[in-house]
């Protein structure tokens, strides 16, 4: 590992560890805890930075019905932070905001200890409204996102210094960071006043200083997810500085002689680095933004966090290295197959069990398990096996027993995301006596773990090449469990047809969304039937051996490749010395 001397600071909305601290809502907040896990393993010098969210981000309440009921979701920070003594402020809306600092430290495998600060504006210093900034995650409309972003970007950079982190690199977790930005100017800008006596400008020279200290990575294939916001707005939230005078560097033109910064361009124009989260990810992005050198640094995650207790000891057993070298997850051949099985047995009746207290759905041990949990939005086509209710009942009464587990949220505003969910109830019900299906409601990370430890089989069929990485898939194969997924994000890197895992269709991308479920959707759906009835369960009932030699493969080629330790290395040779 490349050795680096001064602090790398990561910034990102939302940043994952356990369920107890509910300041993520999902995948970008996961690889984010993930990331800064595998940073304190390896030893590097990194620093994080995110925000509090008294009120986490909501829990999941579901009817008889499937219908979503959002409720706060409440948490003590007092009873795992650490709270920080300096205290910066950051000018929002016309006054200054006061803005504290709690401290979580990540402990290495090697006693390495990476600090997380969490950024709070509930101060009594603040008025009510300043102190509602920081509350709750994914809140609110623009205006108070680009709040939220200005003490992510600039109070984050402001806290560090007040800390005393020496910081070199900083490394924005999408563009929600990108404030970073004009922080970095301003003190360019003061620096250069300090020395000369005279103003500075924002030149060639000042856009160099910046982009020599910040890396971007970009996790959204399509253009809808990249935050924008009207120019007027952030001048009249964060006040006047002089990039808001330079359309070229904060993204976009309006026909109306109006602007909008586009926060993924704002980050790209000042990164030295920028990178997206797989190498379909990058072909994507760069048809999105002609013109700007995205690389790729494929997802990863940490392995000794999503490996379950029975596998881990396996691990520990047969390839005792492996939490300081990931590589080592190779020679999972080396598990005698007896004992890998009975890992996933116990694995898979704790599953089971917590899903049937939780649900009421009774469960079958000996049954095909398959597991799809992901966030509840329509591009991820969650309900999709659903499309031919007939076909399940005939592979379930002609081939053998098969089930379903379903998690996730949909977020409170999307409305197509909480009809899925109720979908999926309408579906369990009309399947009632033939084919098992259960919803385990309020995913978080915690049931996670069960749920990618305990499966069978991890389906995931997003529309390509809408999934930018995903990483779910990859904790599945840690464990031993294949994946059937579409040939999108990372499973185009993953996949050996048989081996692995099995895919959904073809490398064909999706057309334009068509009717509710178009013929594109149906072929899908079709190939989850035939990949199902005549290759899956078959192989699952009758060739024990040979379905255990899948699982040794899933976590040989895929558990000991699909990590945060080789992700953040890839980081330090690649982007962080660039």
């Amino acid at each position: 590992m490349i050795r680096l001397s001064n602090d790398i600071a990561y910034l990102s909305l939302e940043i994952g560890f356990e369920a107890d601290i509910p300041t993520y809502s999902g995948g970008l907040g996961v690889l984010a805890g993930d990331t800064l896990k595998a940073a304190a393993d390896v030893g590097l010098p990194y620093v994080g930075v995110t925000l509090l969210y008294r009120g986490g981000y909501f829990s999941q309440k579901l009817g008889p019905d499937g219908g979503q009921t959002p409720e706060p979701h409440p948490w003590n920070p007092e009873s795992v932070l650490r709270p920080m003594t300096p205290r910066i402020v950051v000018p929002i809306d016309g006054r200054e905001v006061v803005i504290r600092a709690w401290r979580l430290d990540i402990h290495g495998v090697n006693g390495h200890i990476v600090p997380v600060y969490y950024l709070d504006s509930d101060l009594p210093e603040n008025d009510d409204a300043a102190r509602r900034i920081t509350d709750r995650l994914y809140d609110g409309g623009p205006d108070h996102r680009i709040r939220q972003e200005a003490i992510l970007g600039i109070g984050g950079r402001r806290m560090l210094r007040a800390i005393g982190h020496d910081v070199k690199t900083l490394h924005m977790n999408e563009g929600h960071a990108s404030f970073l930005c004009i922080e970095l100017l301003s003190e360019y800008f003061a620096r250069v006043r300090e020395q000369t006596g005279k103003s500075a400008h924002l030149d060639a020279a000042a856009v160099a200083h910046v982009r020599h200290k910040c890396v971007f990575t970009t996790h959204t294939p399509v253009e809808a997810g990249h935050d924008r916001f009207a120019i007027e707005s952030v001048r009249a939230i964060v006040g006047d500085h002089p990039l808001f005078e330079r359309p070229d560097l904060y993204g976009e033109s309006s026909a109306n002689g109006g602007g909008v910064l586009n926060t993924t361009r704002l980050a790209m124009n000042f990164s030295k680095f920028s990178n997206a989260v797989a190498r379909k990810h990058g072909e994507i992005s760069r048809k999105m933004f002609p013109g700007y050198p995205i690389r790729s640094i494929t997802n990863g995650i940490h392995a000794t966090s999503w490996a379950s207790p029975r596998v881990r000891a396996l691990f520990d057993t047969h390839m005792p290295l492996w939490r300081h070298d990931n590589h080592d997850l190779r020679l999972a051949h080396a598990i005698p197959d007896k004992d890998l099985w009975e890992a996933h047995k116990g694995e898979k009746a704790d599953m089971l069990r917590a899903v049937t207290e939780r649900t009421g759905v009774e469960l079958d041990p000996n049954a095909l398990t398959v597991v799809f949990a992901r966030r509840m939005t329509d591009y991820k086509r969650p309900g999709l096996v659903f499309a031919d209710p007939d076909r399940l009942r005939s592979i379930a009464k002609d081939v053998g027993p098969i089930q379903f587990i379903f998690a996730g949220k949909a977020h409170p505003h999307d409305g197509r995301g909480q009809e899925i969910i109720r979908n999926i109830h309408r579906a369990a019900r009309d399947l009632e006596g033939e084919v098992p299906v259960a919803f385990y409601p309020d995913y978080d990370i915690e049931i996670a773990r069960h749920l990618v430890a305990g499966a069978d089989v991890w389906l995931n069929n997003p529309r390509p090449p809408l999934e930018a990485s995903g990483t779910s898939g990859m904790k599945a194969a840690l464990n031993g469990v294949p994946s059937l997924s579409t040939l999108d994000g990372w499973w185009l890197e993953g996949w050996v047809e048989g081996v692995t895992g099995w895919a959904i269709g073809t490398e064909q991308e999706a057309p334009e969304k068509g009717p509710l479920l178009d013929e594109y959707d149906l072929s899908h759906a079709e190939a989850i039937y035939e990949k199902l009835g005549k290759a899956i369960l078959p192989l699952y009932r009758r060739d024990r051996p040979e379905w255990i030699r899948v699982m040794k493969n899933a976590i040989a080629l895929n558990g000991s490749y699909f990590t945060t330790q080789r992700m953040v290395s890839e980081y330090a040779l690649r982007a962080y010395t660039a």
